[in-house]
């Protein structure tokens, strides 16, 4: 695994997370971004190892290596930062406390399924995209 990749754990089955990974990666131009999802063996591996509490397992989590761990809308904005046209409005939603980004993040959360659907499986990367999967 490459140690200077931030790693993005996903929920694999859900069609709302497997579009934010598109997003990411189409807008990735710094090739920042490794992707994993949650319910895989690097996945629970990466959880685990960092201590992280189950009850943030349906959240998008992002592992900056050797620096920290974000989860929830603090996540998102990570991300964000690094992506083409986002940088500023990350930087600016970061204004808003993450208790209460954090109250629409888990709203949304709860009703991804029903709202977006969610996939039998993980999704499999295409070909030309598996080397930015773990």
């Amino acid at each position: 695994m490459e140690n200077s990749k931030q790693i993005v754990l996903f929920d694999g089955v859900c069609n709302l997370c497997n579009g934010a990974v598109q997003f990411i990666i189409k807008r990735d131009e710094q090739d920042v971004f490794r992707f994993a999802a949650l319910e895989s063996e690097i996945g629970k591996q990466l959880v685990a190892e960092r201590n992280i509490d189950d009850s943030n397992i349906d959240s998008i989590i992002l592992i900056d290596p050797g620096v920290a761990f974000y989860i929830k809308s603090d996540a998102a904005l990570e991300i964000g930062k690094k992506l083409k046209g986002y940088k500023g409005i990350s930087a600016i939603l970061q204004w808003i406390p993450s208790s209460l980004r954090d109250i629409v993040y888990d709203f949304i959360a709860r009703n991804r399924y029903k709202w977006y659907g969610k996939k039998q499986e993980c999704m499999i990367p295409s070909p030309e995209l598996n080397s930015k999967f773990l």
